[in-house]
């Protein structure tokens, strides 16, 4: 995922979500496909003399990226643990920055935004110069992936039918049924810009009220679904918009921004040949790639190591 984290899928979140995503960590853990360096993500330890460790985000497409970036290391012959389902960038930000994760899954743009919410957002190389402009001098991105999943606005069959609204329908075009829905997404997206606050500012939607769930997953995909929200936050390389027909809203003054997938790293923990793997995975991995994937770990249920491990090899890259 913004989220975006997803997302970002901004990905981002703020204080208040990491209580929740304390709690939410310790109950996904158990549902976990990779080994993890120890039995608690959270538990601030560095990472062990030469292993390489690889933390997500709670979300699908984060566990799923680690596990590719875990196994193109492991190729390598680099020795790789786990540590899957941490929570929030908030939290897993700090965990970088203290070594405690060697690499991360990143989108480009939502980083930057949870860095600088001010920071206008041109193009993807300029959005990378201006996260690495603002890290942490102990990390640095690597190579950005064509593939991209950010937040977006979308809004379920029924909502669509009754408002008019069509693929080609922009967020604009939902200012004067805001007032009659409640939308969903994580706790974070209440405040963020990249939420709640930047679709009055920058759009006028002033919604009906607001209804905490989770990052684009399986909550808020219910919740839209079921008609308990008419609108949410879903990322946009999320399977269940195609299965459930969920009407994405596009946002032409760019919100959302840039979501390339990128890796981030912690410079002191990752020997050349571990950054060499990962930018070969950026170059290989496309949006198409990305849906093919995220639809066989969400919607096939396959598991998503099963799935990296199977990508990698077809790709020459295991």
């Amino acid at each position: 995922m913004t989220s975006t984290a997803k997302s970002s899928r901004s990905r981002t979140r703020h204080t208040g979500a990491v209580a929740v995503a304390l709690t939410a960590a310790a109950a996904l853990l158990a549902g976990c496909s990779s080994d993890d360096t120890s039995d608690n993500p959270l538990d601030g330890e560095k990472a062990e003399a030469g292993t390489v460790v690889v933390g997500s985000n709670n979300f699908a497409e984060s566990t799923l990226l680690a596990d590719i970036y875990g196994e193109a290391l492991r190729a390598k012959g680099l020795k790789v643990g786990y540590k899957h389902n941490i929570g929030s960038r908030e939290t897993t930000y700090g965990l970088m920055k203290n070594g405690s994760i060697t690499v991360l899954p990143e989108y480009n743009g939502s980083l930057l935004a949870y860095l600088d919410p001010e920071a206008e957002q041109t193009s993807a190389d300029a959005v990378n110069e201006a996260v690495k402009a603002k890290l942490d001098k102990k990390l640095t991105l690597l190579e950005s992936s064509p593939a991209e999943d950010k937040d977006s606005v979308s809004v379920n069959a029924e909502t669509a039918k009754k408002y008019g609204l069509t693929a080609s329908s922009t967020l604009a075009d939902l200012k004067d049924a805001a007032p009659e829905l409640v939308i969903g997404g994580s706790p974070e997206f209440q405040t963020r810009q990249q939420g709640l606050k930047g679709l009055e500012t920058v759009y006028g939607l002033k919604f009906k009220s607001f209804k905490a769930l989770d990052a684009g997953g399986p909550l808020t995909q219910a919740a839209l679904t079921r008609n308990e929200v008419q609108a949410a936050d879903i990322f946009t390389t999320d399977p269940t918009i195609v299965k459930e027909k969920f009407v994405v809203l596009k946002d032409p003054e760019n919100l959302f921004g840039f979501a390339n997938v990128t890796p981030l790293v912690h410079k002191d923990g990752l020997p050349k040949e571990g950054v060499d793997a990962l930018n070969a995975v950026s170059a290989a991995l496309d949006i198409e790639t990305l849906l093919d994937l995220d639809a066989q770990v969400q919607l096939e249920k396959k598991d998503p190591l099963d799935v990296a491990k199977a990508w990698l090899k077809s790709a020459g890259l295991a």
